[in-house]
């Protein structure tokens, strides 16, 4: 019977079924808010194909070291073991949290079952990562266009214009793929008109991120040009590139600054939001402000609870008792969690789990060092930035962002049967 089955699931068919549930995982960050369970159907699916391949097929290919895989199911554990310590009246926010985490258990075991997706599929699906971000951008310009004093307002009152995923997220993959398509085209992997129109994307996307007008993408895209730049200089030593990509870092931030009203918008308020920062009810207005009260309130919880934590469901009322005691001119409406993934942590599970979420979170991409792995190095940078002012991993749109495309990447590491005479995106 398994023979039988395995002559009709060859691995050639389920590697596509998996490139076809990586797909569903991809769209369904750009559609979360009218298709939900679409990101939920991929890592499933992905789940299944790889567990299939490996009953069918496992004696025919070479699995990766789990190593590259398995101390991510450490975050689930440490958010599964936090049950021990939640109040019951939390119950039900704790479960809604494991649920939410499940993708650290479910997806790396699936990407590690399977065999290497080809190189052909990881290109294509890195582009369809650019393609679907460029078409996004459009679709916000155009929407920005048709409301532009309404929206260039919003940016003085700490809003931005609306996108889909939300702006963070969004600043995030605008950035990522910037990263990706440079790289593609520094390998090329992408040749001939192809070539000509991702660099035509690129340069789009990394104008429209000046129009977004995202901290957290802005200066996540200024540290990835930053790396390039010292790649080029002090490792590949191609100084005229380097000279080009110094030019562009002066221009285009200047280019920009003086024609989008967006970006004009948001430094102003972003001046003005530092400048109210010494006044605490200002908390109440200004989200920067709300941010530096967040940070001092989580670390008073992580000094009364050190070691362990008070649990992930129970941080919300933990942090409204000290925002009472310490901040009562900060109004219940304003209290806000610590958007800091780090210290978000350290609140929920303590140094303890703090540690072991550090360890099962980078141990993969510390574990393939020094080999070259541009993708995954440009991931891991993105997302950590992001950790410093987001409690990113805390909703189904962050988590999925984070995971799938450090996945993705790690992806190019798998040995291959044959030489496929391409670069392989890692």
């Amino acid at each position: 019977m398994a023979s039988s089955l395995g002559t009709i699931l060859t691995i050639s068919r389920l590697l596509v079924a998996a490139t076809f549930f990586c797909v569903c995982i991809l769209m369904g960050l750009f559609t979360s808010s009218f298709f939900r369970v679409l990101p939920s159907i991929g890592m499933m699916g992905m789940a299944a194909t790889g567990l299939v391949c490996f009953l069918l097929h496992g004696r025919h290919y070479q699995r990766t070291s789990q190593s590259n895989y398995l101390p991510f199911l450490l975050i689930f554990l440490v958010h599964a073991s936090s049950g021990l310590l939640t109040s019951a009246a939390r119950i039900g926010e704790y479960t809604r949290d494991v649920v939410l985490q499940l993708p650290f258990l479910v997806l790396p075991l699936a990407f590690w079952l399977l065999p290497p997706l080809p190189s052909r599929n990881l290109r294509l699906l890195w582009l369809l990562l650019i393609g679907t971000t460029g078409l996004a951008a459009l679709l916000s310009t155009g929407n920005y266009l048709l409301h532009f004093d309404q929206i260039n307002e919003m940016y003085l009152r700490s809003k931005v214009m609306p996108t889909e995923p939300d702006h963070i997220r969004f600043s995030l993959l605008v950035t990522l793929s910037v990263s990706v398509g440079v790289c593609l085209l520094a390998h090329r992997s992408v040749v001939g008109k192809g070539a000509n129109i991702l660099w035509g994307v690129v340069i789009c996307l990394a104008f429209y991120q000046h129009l977004l007008a995202v901290r957290s993408g802005l200066v996540a895209l200024y540290v990835m040009a930053i790396i390039a730049l010292l790649w080029l200089i002090f490792r590949t030593r191609q100084y005229q590139q380097a000279l080009l990509l110094a030019a562009a870092l002066v221009l285009v931030p200047a280019i920009s600054y003086s024609l989008f009203p967006t970006l004009q918008n948001k430094s102003a308020n972003t001046r003005e939001d530092v400048g109210q920062v010494e006044n605490t009810a200002s908390a109440n207005n200004y989200s920067l402000v709300g941010r530096v009260y967040s940070y001092k309130v989580a670390l008073e919880v992580v000094k009364d609870n050190p070691w362990f934590g008070v649990g992930r469901a129970d941080i919300e009322p933990e942090m409204a008792v000290r925002y009472q005691r310490s901040y009562p001119n900060i109004r219940p409406e304003f209290y806000i969690q610590p958007h800091n993934q780090f210290l978000f942590s350290a609140v929920a599970f303590g140094l303890v789990g703090l540690l072991l979420f550090i360890v099962g979170f980078y141990y993969a991409g510390l574990s393939i060092w020094p080999n070259y792995a541009p993708l995954l190095l440009a991931q891991y940078v993105i997302v950590t930035l992001s950790f410093l002012v987001e409690y990113t991993l805390e909703t189904q749109i962050g988590l999925g962002y984070v995971l799938f495309f450090i996945l993705l990447a790690l992806e190019g590491q798998k040995p291959v049967p044959a030489p496929e005479g391409q670069w392989r995106p890692v």
